[in-house]
């Protein structure tokens, strides 16, 4: 992994494979680390011909956080928002896409293969609408255009989701880390993939460890916030998405139970051309049975693209 400088920041970010074979970025969602698109995930796509990058997004991971900026206050923020008024932000979405954009130029990339999950693909679709020269394809997953009248959350995943910090709650301390895995295990027994959690002790220890290491990596809970405010503060995409010409790939999970599958096929209507995979029994997560199916996608979709603009 290596530092980079872009637009005006500094993000942490780790490529796999022959620089000299396509490049497809990879754009995590809100709140989590680069290490949330797993090192399999990432040479499954290198085993199919792509230059990979993945990074942390700005408030995440080891990427310049904001933490001068403070708390946010996400309740009055969902309260604008609820009656149609724009909440303020310390920074948007057209900001992380131009973060994107300086880590390609930082990495001496012209072109790339875009692919964005949950909020990674609300980024992806603003880098579409308004870098679109950047992008030789996207694919947004699990994500929305941001309309009003789409399905919100189902209420166990909103509450999961918004659930403050448990008391005590820190990756100093041994207590104070099982207590956020704790949590942690509990928000995606919630919106994972039902058929794919953990089905035995084994398994759920593998979660466990695999969740202790990402927090003890990074644990910026406000960054989380003020990413949420800065999806908050976004405005609807339908309408640039319908002037983006670019190969656009949707997948999204029937029981997508955060992100409702009505905003995967709204996102998927608003792109002209776009194509959209429905995966059965896929949640808001990325689970490891299903990476072959979802790298292979990305790749056939990625490689046709690459094709059609010859």
């Amino acid at each position: 992994m290596a530092q980079y400088a872009a637009n005006g920041i500094t993000l942490e970010a780790e490529t796999f494979g022959n620089p000299a074979d396509p490049a497809l970025l990879l754009i995590m969602g809100l709140g989590m680390q680069l290490t949330a698109w797993p090192d399999p995930f990432c040479q499954m796509l290198v085993a199919q011909g792509f230059h990979v990058i993945r990074f942390d997004n700005r408030d995440v991971g080891l990427s310049t956080d904001f933490e001068h900026h403070g708390r946010p206050a996400l309740p009055m923020a969902f309260f604008k928002k609820f009656i149609g008024l724009t909440p303020r932000s310390d920074y948007s979405l057209e900001d992380m896409a131009r973060d994107a954009v300086g880590l390609l130029d930082a990495l001496g990339i012209d072109k790339a293969h875009v692919v964005g999950a949950s909020m990674g693909g609300m980024i992806a679709q603003t880098l579409a609408i308004h870098h679109p020269a950047r992008l030789l394809s996207m694919t947004s997953i699990m994500s929305t255009t941001g309309a009003r009248g789409l399905p919100m959350p189902h209420p166990q995943a909103r509450k999961a989701l918004m659930e403050p910090p448990p008391k005590g709650a820190h990756p100093g301390t041994e207590e104070g880390l099982n207590r956020l895995v704790d949590q942690y295990v509990r928000t995606f027994s919630v919106i994972g993939s039902k058929p794919y959690l953990p089905s035995n002790d084994v398994e759920m220890q593998m979660l466990r460890d695999r969740l202790a290491g990402n927090l003890r990596r990074s644990y910026k809970p406000w960054g989380v916030a003020r990413q949420m405010n800065a999806i908050l503060a976004s405005p609807d995409r339908t309408p640039g998405l319908g002037k983006v010409k670019i190969p656009t790939l949707v997948i999204h999970g029937r029981d997508d139970p955060l992100v409702p599958l009505a905003c995967g096929q709204a996102t998927a209507k608003a792109v002209p051309g776009a194509r959209l995979e429905v995966i059965d029994g896929m949640g808001h997560d990325l689970p490891e049975p299903l990476w072959p199916r979802i790298t292979g996608q990305i790749a056939a979709h990625a490689k046709a693209a690459a094709h059609h603009t010859r």
